[in-house]
This record gives structure tokens, sequence and C-alpha cells, in this order.
């Protein structure tokens, strides 16, 4: 009987070990797709748009582009990946329209 509770407490571990894997590998610190609700666009995009010199263009198109994604990238540059509509959103003429 003993061993029944052991087997039992053991599996129990392991399964609740599984669910916090499971429940904290989908984002990347709050950002990635989906990860913003349209009223914490504005504040992302300062955030982002900060160490430009275009800052109104800018704050212009990123707002655009996460009303559509619902995310924005980490950091002022880059990391687009994290976003993946955010990164493949292009202009006519074929350059990234979200900065």
């Amino acid at each position: 009987m003993a061993k029944f509770f052991a087997i039992l407490l053991l599996a129990l571990l392991v399964i609740s070990m599984f669910q916090v894997t499971v429940k904290g590998g989908h984002h990347h610190h709050g950002y990635g797709p989906g990860s913003l609700k349209t009223s914490q666009c504005p504040g992302q995009c300062v955030r982002r748009c900060s160490k430009t010199q275009y800052h109104k263009p800018c704050m212009f198109f990123c707002q655009k582009c996460c009303a559509k994604c619902l995310c924005v990238p980490p950091g002022y540059y880059g990391n687009k990946q994290v976003c993946p509509c955010y990164n493949n959103w292009k202009t006519k003429e074929g350059g990234p329209k979200c900065p």
C-alpha cells in the first residue's frame, strides 16, 4: 500500500511539473502574436519608437501594426521574429511596414 501512494505522489509531481513547463513556454516575456490588447499599443509603441529620430512616422506605423497584430517586438529595433505578423507585413514596394 505504501508503494502505491509513493507512485501516486510521484505521478502527481511529474504531471504538475509538465503543466508548469507547457504554460510557461508560449510567449517571450509577454511578447508574441496576440500578447497585447489594443489599449496597450500606444505605450508599447512609445517604448519601441523612443530612440528614433523619426518619432511621428514610427508611432503612426507602430500603432497601425500593433492594432492588426496585437504585438510589438521587444527592444527599440529588430527582434521582429518574435512577432511574425509584425515582421511579415510589407509595403507595396516590399519593404517592412512595421518599425
